[in-house]
């Protein structure tokens, strides 16, 4: 009896689907992909998606008739009435398109700028022309909501940071990495950039950022293709940067080989004061200057018609090097008690590899698909601190620090897709194991020979075990509403070994981290989206190195290995207006946040993170994109955030306040074939408060003309930032032990002359598959 009623439900979902349709859509003869495959009767609807070759496969729940549509680019392009009873072979042929023009006027479908989904905002790359002709990160500038910035890299409005994917390939690269990273893609080659505010339980809880996901454009045709691209940056100093893409692609094997080689130079200032009961002014000169390569190599190799294995290799070395002249002036009750003269070199060596293996399968007349991945990470930074120190007294201290880094991160997971009919379930689990090593070493310079100092070096050994698993469940009700829930749980084992001072933590925690999105589109004009998620941010390596960073004698930075993380509750509420207006309303709560603090003792001056705050956040975000004259592409965006903060058990003082920021980005074509455009770019933020720091204004002014050539084969872009060179940071963070003061200048200022040369089929596109490696980024 037990066999039986087992048959019975195992045979269920079968005879629930033995109906269907299936069949090739062509155009010229070649095979169209990604065409959407609509299925109607009784109101009832069930879609599909043709595949690379045009071929699309549609389970059906019972016989009878059925209106089938078939939907390009948001645009329906053939309609047809079908009888099904069995299953049924039905071929498409659609017709080459053709513009049609009424009285010189040319009328062609397009995409909306922005849409929206469950559980993110989509804008079309390929649909902006001011986003064309340029690199990856500035691309991503032009998206709503995303700000790009070379220093503090890629963030989202109301998010402490963001973690940036490629066709749902986790980058993970530190921030001036990722932003090199973005340089050396085009956005020619993209197709849209997908905003995740509240990313969906398939991805990891770990941070309170948001995602960004850039898909790029799917192959059409089989061959060659490729592009070089070569800048030139005058700062201060000059830089270059160079890339290279190759790629190939047959009937089964698709490839990609991209190459990319940076070196830039640049003069920074800061200055930092301290007015307490121990007062400070600080003054650092500083050169920055550095070099890097880097090779990402795709191979993605067709096993059968339902099958497929990839691998993804990235390798990167480079040198990040500082010169630094600093003047420290030390008081007390603000009388002056000494001066120290610091003259420091910092010169750093990374070599990273990152490689990633995946089989893909589908299975079951539903095209059930299991996707199993395995990652690996490797980092050996190797840097080394020399300073030379004069007190006002005439001392003298010549100090070596080297320091060892090693990390290793590897992660295996498997991934369930199951297109049910009650809703489609995705489900998986998630290994992932850090190792982190490092060693550093205090020398002092004495009779001619460097001696160490145990007292100031250490080695720390660090290991984590991270294990998860997933569920979520996504619903289309009817053309109205639909709604995506998911739940995660994740436990982590901990433990840290201090081998110089043999300070040992040992730790574990697991929590459930649930996600739930609700969306209702009113009309083709309007989309309603409400979303919630817990999200967990566990701090960096570095935040919990106990190992101490010397910048002169007097000062460090160091790690907290005692170091919890945070939780973070988010709920969104957000709405689309015909594709050209968004706005959204946000809510967050952060629980046992962290941050760096900076502390002064008589004359020794410490930084290091503690668990300091808890805090509520709101906001709203309005972004408006649209074309006038049809020359003219306006994006205007305006963000506005209150937050209290909580302070506990430090001296970091307790706030309230306002943050207020506008980004203004004009794109103007100055002659009829939209070949030659004028930029005109401005970003500022008025005087703003977020946790216990003050924010004075800044902005930036950017303006420039793009160039197209020989087809647009040739792309020429001349750039100037921060014009009116706004772009400090200026500010007092409060405590109440006294007011930290600091005015700070990274030479944002800037001339930037592109050229990139596009040949070979201009279709294809190298393959970018779907790998989750988000782990990795805690390590930078």
């Amino acid at each position: 009896m037990k066999k039986t009623l087992l048959s019975v439900i195992f045979l269920l979902p079968v005879a629930a689907f033995s109906q269907s349709i299936t069949g090739r859509i062509t155009e010229t003869g070649n095979g169209v992909s990604y065409v959407e495959v609509v299925a109607i009767k009784d109101q009832k609807k069930q879609t599909a998606l043709s595949d690379e070759k045009g071929n699309y496969s549609l389970k059906l729940f019972e016989n009878g008739n059925y209106n089938i549509k078939l939907i390009q680019d948001g645009v329906e392009i053939s309609n047809k009435d079908i009888q099904i009873n069995g299953s049924v072979k039905q071929d498409f042929l659609i017709e080459k398109k053709k513009e049609k023009q009424i009285e010189g006027v040319t009328l062609t479908s397009r995409k909306k700028l922005i849409e929206r989904k469950a559980d993110r905002l989509v804008f079309n790359v390929a649909n902006s022309v001011a986003s064309q002709g340029m690199d990856g990160a500035d691309a991503l500038a032009t998206t709503p909501l995303v700000k790009v910035d070379d220093n503090t890299g890629v963030s989202i409005v109301g998010k402490s940071g963001v973690a940036v994917m490629i066709n749902d390939r986790m980058l993970n690269l530190s921030p001036a990495e990722l932003v090199t990273y973005l340089k050396s893609l085009r956005s020619e080659n993209i197709e849209k950039i997908e905003v995740i505010t509240a990313p969906p339980a398939k991805y990891e809880a770990q941070g309170n950022s948001g995602l960004i996901n850039i898909v790029l454009k799917k192959n059409q045709n089989l061959g060659w293709s490729g592009s070089l691209t070569t800048s030139l940056q005058q700062q201060t100093y000059t830089g270059t940067s160079n890339s290279a893409t190759i790629n190939y692609q047959n009937e089964k094997l698709r490839s990609s080989l991209k190459l990319r080689q940076n070196k830039y130079a640049k003069h920074s200032y800061e200055n930092y004061w301290i007015e307490g009961a121990d007062g400070l002014k600080s003054n650092d000169n500083r050169r920055d200057f550095g070099d890097g390569l880097g090779a990402n190599l795709s191979i993605d190799y067709q096993l059968g018609s339902k099958s497929s294995i990839g691998f993804i290799y990235d390798y990167g070395f480079g040198h990040s090097n500082m010169d630094i002249v600093n003047t420290s002036n030390y008081f007390q009750n603000s009388s002056y008690t000494n001066t120290l003269f610091t003259d420091a070199a910092h010169r750093g060596t990374s070599m990273q590899h990152t490689a990633s293996a995946y089989y893909d399968l589908k299975f079951g007349k539903q095209d059930n698909k299991l996707s199993i991945t395995g990652n690996y990470f490797s980092n050996v930074p190797d840097t080394t601190i020399n300073f030379t120190t004069t007190e006002s007294s005439g001392d003298r201290f010549v100090v070596k620090s080297p320091s060892m880094v090693d990390y290793k991160i590897y992660s295996g997971q498997a991934d369930l897709t199951l297109p049910y009919q009650f809703a489609k379930t995705e489900t998986g689990v998630k290994f992932t194991n850090f190792d982190n090593n490092s060693k550093i070493a205090y020398q002092n310079l004495t009779n001619g020979s460097y001696v160490t100092d145990p007292l100031k070096s250490n080695e720390f050994d660090y290991n984590e075990k991270n294990y998860a698993a997933y569920i979520s469940f996504e619903k289309s009700f009817n053309e109205k509403w639909s709604a995506k829930a998911g739940l995660r749980y994740e436990y982590s084992v901990v433990s840290g070994n201090s081998l110089t001072s043999g300070q040992q933590t040992e730790n574990s925690y697991g929590n459930f981290f649930p996600t739930a999105y609700i969306s209702y589109k009113s009309n083709e004009n309007n989309t309603f989206n409400l979303n919630y998620s817990k999200r967990i941010n566990r701090p960096g390596f570095r935040a919990i190195n106990p190992y101490r960073w010397y910048i002169n004698i007097n000062s460090y930075f160091t790690g907290n290995p005692f170091l919890k993380p945070s939780i973070n509750h988010n709920i969104e509420f957000s709405y689309i207006y015909k594709g050209k207006l968004s706005a959204s309303a946000y809510f967050q709560r952060t629980v046992e946040g962290f941050g760096q603090l900076a502390t002064l003792k008589n004359e020794n001056r410490i930084s290091t993170f503690e668990n300091y705050y808890n805090q509520n956040s709101m906001g709203v975000s309005l972004n408006y994109s649209d074309t006038f004259f049809k020359k003219w592409e306006a994006n205007y965006s305006a963000n506005y955030s209150y937050m209290n903060t909580d302070v506990f058990a430090t001296d970091a003082e307790s706030r309230k306040g306002s943050s207020y920021d506008f980004d203004i980005q004009n794109n103007i074509s100055l002659n009829k074939s939209k070949t030659i455009q004028l930029i005109l770019n401005y970003w500022f933020r008025l005087p703003s408060n977020s946790r216990n720091v003050y924010m004075d204004f800044a902005g930036s002014f950017t303006s420039g003309l793009k160039i197209s050539l020989m087809e647009r084969n040739l792309q020429m872009n001349v750039m100037v930032s921060d014009i009116f060179k706004q772009g400090k940071s200026v500010g007092k963070i409060y405590y109440t032990t006294g007011i930290h003061s600091y005015n700070n200048y990274y030479d944002a200022r800037r001339l930037n002359l592109s050229v990139t040369y596009t040949f070979g089929n201009r279709k294809i596109k190298g393959e970018s598959r779907n790998v989750n490696f988000e782990e990795k980024s805690r390590a930078n």
